[in-house]
This record gives C-alpha cells, structure tokens and sequence, in this order.
C-alpha cells in the first residue's frame, strides 16, 4: 500500500536520516521526501514522506517505531493512483446534452475529476466540439468510461476520439 506521512521532527542534525531509517527496518520503500526548514513548529521541522509497505502490520510497527523515536505523526493517509483520459466528442449537440452525459456517465463511474471545455457555435453552423478530460481511480473504472463514451456517441450520431 502507498502511504504518505506528515511528520515532524526536531531540528537536529541526523533527525531527518533517524524518521526515513525506521521506513527500511519495516521494509518499506521510500517513493518521495520533502522536509520543510522553512515552518518549524517547536522547534520541530515538517517532513512530508510518500512510501510503500506490503501491510498494515509493517505500517502498524512503523508507527510504534516512530513514537519511540519521539517522531510526531501529524497526518497519514492512503496514496491512490488515478488514471486520466480525453474524449474529443464532434457533432452536433448542446452544451446541455453534454452536461447530462456527464451526470450519466457519473452513474458508471466515480470521477476524481471532469473538465469539460466546449467550442463555441459559429453562426448558424450547430456543430460543436467538446473535450472532457476524466479522472479515475482504476483501468477498470477507464474501461467503463470508455465503453460509455462510446456507446453514448453512436447513439446520438457523434464522433468520438478517445486519447488525445
């Protein structure tokens, strides 16, 4: 599991070497490190550390690791991955239809994220462009979007470019 870890440590030399030790000694794998000189918190440095450990036991006795080491834990939380695609839809279509494929396609999948930026009309010419770029947890979840997207355009006689 990837795990990130706010942590704060004295304002010693070798504090930041003694809070990522603890991270191997559980057989972690350290991803990403930031340590802020900058906010000093009781005579505390803030360390921002993202890392991975096979289980929650190892993240359990890291924990117990850190306390005895007098490390404070001011925030740890779960890392994900996301997985972003783009859909250029061209056709003929409302602002509003798009909308409401949107609201739909929330009913397949649960976005982290959508943007959705739409091409103004030329004149008359009712012909749009769209460009939805959706976020989500899983490939699996983007093979759900995909599927919907697709099978979404076909029905209302739109073209559909996935990945740009």
């Amino acid at each position: 599991m990837m795990v990130n870890a706010e942590l704060y440590v004295k304002d010693l030399p070798g504090q930041l070497v003694g809070s990522l030790e603890p991270i191997s000694m559980v057989d972690g794998n350290i991803v990403g490190v930031v340590h802020d000189r900058e906010q000093i918190i009781n005579q505390r440095i803030r360390v921002s550390v993202t890392f991975e450990v096979a289980s929650t036991p190892q993240l359990e006795k890291l924990k117990a690791i850190w306390k005895s080491k007098d490390i404070v834990i001011s925030k740890m939380g779960s890392v994900y991955e996301t997985v972003t695609m783009e859909y250029l839809i061209l056709g003929h279509f409302s602002a509003g239809y798009v909308d409401n494929l949107i609201d739909e396609a929330s009913n397949v999948v649960n976005f982290e994220s959508v943007d959705v930026s739409y091409s103004s009309r030329n004149g008359n010419d009712t012909r749009r462009t769209a460009l939805i770029t959706a976020e989500v947890r899983s490939q699996t979840d983007q093979d759900k979007l995909d599927r919907f997207f697709s099978s979404a355009c076909r029905e209302g006689s739109l073209v559909y470019i996935r990945g740009l």
